[in-house]
Order: C-alpha cells, then sequence, then structure tokens
C-alpha cells in the first residue's frame, strides 16, 4: 500500500484550514486549492487576478520543489475565478508563470472564494520531476 505524505512547506502560506497544502504518493502530487497570499506578510499579493495569479503560481513553485518537482512537471490545473470576466487577465499571469509549458485545465467561475478578499484560487495536480 502506497504512503500518503502530505506537507505544508517552509516559504509558503498558512492553510486557513484544517489541512496540507501538498498530498505526494509514488510520483503523483496534488495541491490543494491556494489563494495568491504572500508567504512573508501572510497577506494577499494585491486585489486583482493577476498579481494574485502570479504569487498563485509562485507559492506552487515553492510548493512542488519541495516534493521533488516544478512548473514543468505540472498535469492538470483547477482554476477558481470569483469573476469569469477575469479570465484573460488571469490567462495573461498563467501564461508568464507557465511559459510554453500547457498542462491540462479546468477554469470555472464560482460564487464566493474561502480567502476573504480572494479573486481566484488554484490547484493542481503534477508529477515528481
Amino acid at each position: 500500500m502506497p504512503i500518503v505524505e502530505t506537507v505544508t512547506p517552509p516559504g509558503t502560506p498558512t492553510p486557513i484550514g484544517p489541512y496540507s497544502h501538498v498530498a505526494r504518493v509514488g510520483d503523483w502530487i496534488t495541491i490543494g486549492g491556494t489563494a495568491g497570499v504572500d508567504p512573508a506578510t501572510g497577506q494577499l499579493a494585491g486585489d486583482d487576478v493577476e498579481s494574485q495569479t502570479r504569487q498563485i503560481l509562485r507559492n506552487f513553485g515553492v510548493m512542488l520543489a519541495a516534493v521533488g518537482s516544478d512548473l514543468d512537471h505540472v498535469i492538470h490545473v483547477d482554476v477558481f475565478l470569483l469573476d469569469i470576466a477575469d479570465f484573460a487577465a488571469m490567462n495573461a499571469a498563467y501564461v508568464e508563470g507557465f511559459g510554453e509549458h500547457r498542462p491540462a485545465r479546468t477554469a470555472i467561475g464560482v460564487a464566493a472564494l474561502p480567502k476573504a478578499g480572494a479573486v481566484v484560487t488554484m490547484g493542481l495536480t503534477a508529477v515528481v520531476a
């Protein structure tokens, strides 16, 4: 039976609930819903979708590195937007973070997000590098 390892790596935001940011089973990695919180301040990186998306992707990079992976090994991303009209702006920041890598993705508009002030939350599935 595979062992499930869970961790909230140093240099990442403190979860707002009873969970770890990252779970790994063998070569599979998942990161749960993450808002654009700057771990240095504990505050959202900004009030707009671009700054929050950039921060989420920076946080993902730290989280993935802690379990032997990186953004180039992401296979799927879930994006939850408070306002679906922010889709294009989120995409612009998303491309900055992922470059030419294009993991599969789901993006949906939602009525609310758990982190007050968040306009976007993302989760992902990746494999070990």
